[in-house]
């Protein structure tokens, strides 16, 4: 049943014009709080992976729970669907469990906080926010086992209950969480981090109702909303065509040596709907590489790729979810039967901008991204220290973002503009490790006439014994280039012992011990390039070898461009280069997606040092 909301005040909000100034002045008034309530948990958590990299995401929705601001999109209607329960003023709901509430948060990790905004025994807003934990007990450190087969082994499922009732806490049921989970004092200080964020919001939306009437804060919220459905719907009608498009990709294994696995979508217009239908994906896997994915989520995906690629200008919310139509087959890698294991979707996840990028672009290839998120990969490091303690490290490391329309994809950074590295004194400080090396590796972005980013290559050099696990794609598939953009290079981790030995790692990884004078060679993809590398401007090529981003074989063989004994560029010689270059290739590809799965199977072994991955087996 859905959940009831108790309003002692039936009195319906009245339906005021909202002008222009007005509707300026609240909206930004909604994003600083937004930016307000990120800067609170910022401030207020202890995870590194909360507090140093920001892996959280607030929103501010309307009373339907429709985000007004935010960035995930809104994952209220999720909850409020399958809550058979009542919502009071004085409420507080804490839940992690993703198939409680249709995926909107997608795996145990996520502890999600929602406070219904009360006023006058009215419901007139909800402040949300969530965070990803470090650990919420479970199999593994961390709570991602790579092959975990069920949610069970992911640590603690939280079905949607109350914090918080009346304005009273259940502190017992909040020890009782905590009892379960390795780092009980970081999962507090985190999970009182995102209540405070929503408490700054309730604050500020109680201000703006003050200052101008309830009546008219909830106008101008439903004002924002419509405005965002028109400006979407024009971009639809004048973006996506009536003619059915496609596109596919690959996940590269499932960490329990299958793979890959498909992941297809097509796309069309009716009338001022888009339909994205993901039928021809593959089935779920039985590891934990499932992404129960939210239909509003994906909504909220297509709606900040379209806004970020066509009018960047246009503040994103809700408002345009009736426009977009969702088809996600049962049982597939989307949408998984319960208790299918779900902790390590973020490659899923992250695969998706890549298509939406694929399919929104065909008709206009000028406004094609290459591939570049890919993925996101993890690193954890736990173990007890010299004095006995326990520590526990999450860290998100980046790759190389594709190549643009309006230029080189950024090295070694986040499509997510919020998230940020641990700094590495932090690591050193609180972690028996050193970092010896954090440098982009060079030619690893897709040569194109706008470079894809480059990769990274971080070693973490151990000064005492511990357990790793590794997380991260696209070590088998490249990340594909576009217009002529070549494809970037491809992930990889290296463990070097003390001793001297080195085995390669699979980037998929649980329970590896690491002990003093180990060090892991941590080495992320490259994003794809966009348009022809021969178009490039060969003293801009010449810059990236002096700055180490392309190697002088790199500049030569990807771009044509040939570097005297000074560095500097050597005319004839890079002209009768790019000649012979454009005179052997074929006709250039939309998209270059690099060898076929066949041929990339077969040469596997010997190009990445693992084994290739068999074909899918049923879950």
């Amino acid at each position: 049943m859905p959940a009831t909301i108790v309003q002692t005040n039936d009195t319906p909000f009245a339906p005021v014009a909202v002008d222009p100034v007005t509707l300026d002045i609240i909206e930004n008034a909604l994003k600083n709080a937004r930016t307000e309530m990120d800067a609170t948990v910022m401030r207020t958590a202890m995870s590194p992976g909360i507090r140093e990299q920001g892996d959280a995401f607030p929103l501010i929705a309307d009373a339907q729970g429709r985000m007004v601001v935010g960035q995930f999109g809104s994952f209220i209607q999720g909850f409020l669907d399958n809550f058979d329960g009542t919502i009071e003023d004085g409420d507080v709901i804490w839940l992690s469990d993703p198939y409680s509430c249709e995926g909107a948060i997608s795996h145990n990790n996520d502890w999600l906080v929602l406070v219904p905004v009360f006023r006058h025994g009215r419901l007139v807003a909800w402040a949300s926010h969530f965070g990803h934990q470090t650990d919420v007990g479970g199999r593994v450190p961390g709570s991602l086992p790579t092959d975990g087969r069920t949610i069970f082994e992911e640590g603690v499922r939280i079905p949607p209950v109350k914090l918080y009732r009346r304005g009273e806490m259940q502190r017992d049921l909040v020890d009782l969480v905590l009892h379960q989970v390795r780092m009980p004092e970081w999962c507090r200080s985190d999970l009182n981090a995102l209540l405070a964020s929503c408490r700054t919001a309730e604050r500020r939306i109680h201000e703006m109702c003050e200052r101008f009437g309830d009546d008219v804060y909830v106008a101008a919220g439903a004002a924002l909303l419509a405005r965002n459905r028109r400006a979407m719907k024009e971009l639809i009608r004048t973006t996506v065509s009536e003619e059915r498009l496609t596109f596919t990709d690959y996940l590269c294994d499932d960490g329990l040596g299958h793979g890959p696995y498909k992941i297809h979508c097509a796309m069309w217009r009716e009338g001022d709907r888009v339909i994205l239908d993901f039928e021809g994906t593959s089935p779920q896997s039985a590891s934990s590489i499932n992404f129960y994915l939210n239909e509003n989520m994906l909504k909220m995906f297509f709606g900040i790729y379209m806004i970020m690629v066509f009018d960047p200008q246009i503040l994103f919310n809700d408002g345009f979810y009736d426009l977009v139509e969702v088809r996600i087959p049962e049982g597939s890698l989307f949408k998984p039967a319960f208790p299918a294991a779900l902790s390590c979707r973020t490659h899923a996840l992250g695969r998706l901008f890549d298509i939406l990028g694929g399919l929104l672009g065909q008709r206009q290839p000028e406004f094609l991204n290459a591939a570049g998120f890919s993925s996101s990969p993890h690193l954890m490091f736990s173990g007890y220290g010299a004095d006995g303690r326990w520590f526990q490290l999450f860290q998100i490391g980046f790759g190389g973002i594709p190549g643009r329309p309006l230029g080189d994809g950024p090295d070694g950074h986040s499509l997510w503009p919020g998230f940020t590295n641990v700094p590495n004194e932090f690591l050193e400080r609180y972690y028996p490790l050193r970092i010896e090396r954090y440098e982009t590796v060079a030619d690893s972005g897709g040569p194109g006439l706008h470079r894809g980013g480059n990769g990274i290559h971080m070693t973490y050099r151990f000064t005492g014994a511990g357990t790793i696990a590794i997380h991260d794609d696209r070590w088998f598939t490249h990340p594909w280039g576009v217009n002529g953009g070549k494809p970037g290079a491809r992930a990889r981790k290296i463990l070097e012992r003390a001793d001297g030995s080195r085995a390669v790692l699979a980037n998929k990884a649980d329970d590896i011990r690491v002990g003093p004078g180990d060090a892991l060679h941590f080495i992320t993809w490259g994003g794809g390039g966009w348009g022809d590398p021969l178009a490039r401007d060969p003293d801009l090529v010449a810059l990236d070898v002096r700055r180490g981003l392309v190697t002088r074989a790199g500049a030569e063989a990807g771009y044509g461009v040939v570097l005297g004994a000074d560095g500097a560029v050597d005319p004839a010689a890079t002209q009768a280069r790019r000649d012979a270059m454009r005179a052997a290739r074929a006709e250039i590809p939309v998209f270059d997606f690099g060898p076929d799965i066949d041929t990339l199977r077969a040469a596997c072994e010997r190009e990445t040092g693992l084994p290739a991955p068999r074909p899918p087996a049923a879950a």
